[in-house]
């Protein structure tokens, strides 16, 4: 009868289980580290933030085409919009042409599906528009004055910081508009001033061109592509700043 010595090493087969082991706890650890970043990518993507690209030449040169951008979705849940703010939000009704949905393979739709639950595609930014605040709920919003400027509650602002148009001589809009801002409502321009289809051009539309503050997305607030572009978007407050609270105008009128 033979003896096993004590200090012998374990046999081959119990080293192999505790490697297959140790191997299925890391598979797991990593599968829990993954669905942890999706869930909260998930959740920042519901409830923080969202990325969009820009489609078209509306908004140059602040925006460019293909530029990738960073929205705030906080402001419309806790804040108020100002004068300036840059705003994504879904077509009110009749601001876009009808497209046709592209077919994708399940496994293209699948990878979409995925991307974008993080936040790093934007299919649906076609179905979106992004422009500037010029006009918040109760504003006078007029163009143009003698310098071709537009009025806010009877004050002109100097756009020529961020608006494109076609010479420096050129007027604000190429439109003339009077109107004030219905409650819970917003007026937007694209700062490519002759190139945007925005509140002036769709003012035959259900909506009159306001854009009710409930189909607003958020407020785009950065830019994450190109590099080269990489940084804030500028909303250019001080131009409206001194513009009276539509109150204060009706007042003085």
């Amino acid at each position: 009868m033979t003896t096993e010595n004590a200090d012998s090493p374990a046999p081959a087969v119990t080293r192999n289980r505790q490697s297959g082991s140790g191997g299925l706890r890391f598979l797991r650890d990593v599968l829990i580290i993954i669905l942890i970043a999706v869930l909260v990518s998930f959740l920042v993507k519901t409830f923080l933030v969202r990325s969009f690209y820009i489609p078209s030449k509306s908004m140059e040169s602040t925006l460019v085409v293909n530029d990738r951008i960073l929205v705030d979705e906080i402001t419309p849940m806790f804040g108020a919009y100002e004068r300036g703010d840059v705003v994504v939000f879904r077509d009110p009704g009749g601001w876009l042409p009808t497209s046709v949905e592209q077919q994708q393979s399940p496994l293209a739709q699948a990878g979409d599906w995925m991307l974008s639950l993080v936040g790093l595609s934007a299919s649906d930014s076609d179905d979106h528009l992004i422009k500037r605040v010029i006009g918040l709920p109760g504003d006078h919003v007029v163009c143009c004055n003698d310098l071709g400027q537009i009025t806010v509650n009877g004050v002109a602002i100097d756009e020529s910081s961020y608006i494109q148009v076609p010479d420096p001589g050129a007027a604000a809009s190429a439109v003339d508009f009077d109107v004030v801002v219905p409650d819970d409502s917003l007026w937007v321009l694209g700062d490519n001033r002759y190139r945007s289809k925005d509140s002036r051009y769709n003012q035959d539309q259900p909506g009159r061109g306001f854009v009710p503050i409930s189909n607003v997305v958020g407020r785009a607030f950065w830019i994450t592509w190109p590099f080269d572009r990489f940084g804030p978007i500028d909303f250019h407050h001080s131009v409206f700043g001194s513009v009276p609270k539509a109150e204060d105008e009706v007042a003085a009128g």
